[in-house]
Order: structure tokens, then sequence, then C-alpha cells
């Protein structure tokens, strides 16, 4: 059993992120020293929210240039840290040119460069690494092919490819890789969370890929008719202190599916209209029959396959786990959702 001294720094990589710019914060709060590694301590518009935290809370930010294909990038950063988040991963689903380069290198190399220097570094005893539900199941079909009711911890992905749902293929060979290194050592934890698709407002300018999804239920792209597609959904800070607990508990271990509850693009706009009224005019208001959508679908990037395995299922999460090993309460998804969508609009009126 891990006890940590509550003096010495703590590392977060890929600390400007979505996710980890709020578990930084909470570091902070708490008064921890971060040691934040970048791909550019210089870049204000990456990291002066960070540095903006630093100033307002009685923790202590170090910054470090990093990048996930360096081997030695995390040597420097991670000397003397007792705890090591691991967040950084791309999170990229439209537009990628290079599924190999693009998210299957920087997520295995990422998490091999990491954990290759946990190893080199005595002073580590647990690693928290930001997983995904993605490493559970691939596509939303899964689940009926599985004879279960809800996904959990036990599962594994074993649908995705490299040419298939390339990013949930990255999620997974990255967890799968952590656990390998971590087995064949005894001397740090791992302890994995693993979200779902993460809401909830913004800290840096740096707009999350949730943010560009939901932004279609703002510009009317999804008007009168969305897919029938179903999201596990998971509120931003409650991922972060999903993290927090996973690095202090003492007795944290395993895998954490950290959804709060599943949500589909017309309940989603359900709740806009009833919170935003006429600002939320042009989200979806009826479902769009699977035929269409599958015909369709090329004109706008979609793979068919897509949406053959999962237009029209409706995934189920069980959380048990979570809230028994770290004790997490999920906030209510109505109000996350509205978070989220009031950034979008704010942005917007910039």
């Amino acid at each position: 059993m891990p006890e940590f001294k509550s003096d010495s720094p703590v590392m977060v990589t890929g600390a400007n992120g979505y996710v980890a710019s709020w578990l930084v914060k909470g570091l902070l709060e708490a008064g921890n020293t971060v040691h934040a590694t970048v791909r550019d301590p210089d870049n204000s518009d990456k990291v002066g929210h960070l540095t903006a935290l630093a100033n307002q809370t009685k923790g202590q930010l170090v910054l470090f240039k990093a990048d996930l294909l360096d081997s030695d990038a995390y040597d420097a950063p991670m000397s003397g840290c007792e705890l090591v988040f691991h967040t950084a991963s791309p999170f990229v689903i439209r537009g990628v040119k290079n599924n190999e380069k693009d998210l299957l290198e920087p997520a295995r190399l990422g998490t091999k460069n990491v954990l290759d220097a946990v190893n080199r570094t005595e002073s580590v005893k647990r690693v928290v690494l930001t997983s995904s539900v993605a490493a559970i199941y691939g596509d939303s079909a899964d689940l009926a092919d599985s004879g279960k009711t809800a996904f959990d911890e036990s599962d594994w992905n074993h649908s995705s490819s490299s040419h298939h749902q390339a990013y949930s293929y990255s999620k997974t060979i990255a967890e799968k890789l952590a656990w390998e290194i971590n087995d064949a050592q005894d001397r740090w934890t791992l302890v994995a969370i693993n979200p779902g698709l993460v809401l909830g407002p913004s800290l840096g300018k740096t707009r999350s890929e949730s943010m560009r999804i939901f932004r279609d239920m703002f510009n009317g792209s999804l008007f009168p008719a969305a897919p029938d597609l179903t999201f596990g959904l998971v509120d931003v800070r409650d991922v972060a202190k999903a993290h927090l607990l996973a690095a202090f508990k003492p007795n944290a271990s395993g895998r954490h599916v950290t959804v709060a509850g599943t949500m589909s693009y017309v309940e989603i706009a359900r709740v806009l209209r009833e919170r935003f009224g006429v600002k939320a005019i042009l989200t979806p208001r009826f479902t769009a029959p699977k035929a269409l959508i599958w015909l369709m679908s090329p004109l706008v990037g979609i793979d068919r396959s897509f949406v053959s395995k999962n237009v029209g299922y409706k995934p189920a999460f069980d959380n048990r786990y979570i809230r028994q090993d770290l004790g997490l309460e999920f906030s209510n998804l109505n109000d996350c959702v509205a978070d989220h969508f009031q950034q979008i609009i704010e942005s917007r009126n910039k």
C-alpha cells in the first residue's frame, strides 16, 4: 500500500489538455507542486491558463517541454515525483489523414516513453493513466454481441483496428501496453481511468474534440434530425476528480468505467431547449432514419461500417466499481450538458 509524501512534486503529462487542466487546477488548489509537461511552455495561448491558475492558488507550477515521441523527454520532469498522471494522448476523430502516424504511434510510443521513464525513476510509486471507454468497447453493437447488459471493467475492445475506429484502437493498445509494463515490475502501481465522452467547460483556449462534436448541435448541422447515436457521458470535472482519487487513495486499483449515464443527440437537444430556449432552436428534434444516414455518410466523411455498428444501438455502462473503489459521486448530466453548451455559445459570441 503506497503512502505519498505531501511535499513531493507530481507530474502531469499533456498538462494543458481538456481534462488535464482541471486536474492541474485541483492539484494546485491542494498545494501540490506540479511538474507539467507541454509541447511548448512558451506558448501563452496554450499554457496561459495554467500559469494563471498557479498565481491564484497555493500550489506551484513548473512547466517542462516534452513530446510524446521523445524517449528522453520525461526523465527531468519526473525527477523526485512519487505520482505520475499520464493524460497526454491524441484525441482526434475527424479529419485524420494517417491513422498510424497521427493516432497509433503517439498513443503507443507516448505510453512506452512515459512508463520507461517511470521505470528509471526510483521515486515513482503510482501512475494514473487516462484511458477511455474506447479501450473497453469499439462499437455500440459490441454490447449485444457480448450477451451482457452493460460494459464494465472486465471488457476490452476487440472490434477496433487500425482501419476501423482507429482512435478507439489507439486507446486500447496504449492501455494494454501500460498494463504489460506495469505487470513486469513491482515497485509502482497503475490505476486507469476510463471516461466516456467528456463534456463540460474548458479552462483553456484549446477546445476539446467533444467541443467540436457538439458544436454541430449549435450551428444547425443536425437540424431537424440527428443520427440515432447514444453516448456514454461524463463531466470533465468528475473525470479530474476521479484522477485525484485514483492517485491519493492508497488502495485504489484497476480500471474504472467513468461514465455518469447515456444520452442520445435528441435527448441532449431536449435538455438544451429546456435550458436555453431560442438559443437552442437549431438543435435536432427528431431521429433520422438509419437507412438515410447510411446512404449519406460517405458525403460527410463517415464510414458506413461505423453507421452499421453504432447507429440505433444503445450502449450501457456499469459504473459501480468506480463508486465503490474511489468513492466518486457523479454530477448531474443535464447540468453538465448545459455548461458545455453555454461555453460553445460564449465562444461563438467572441
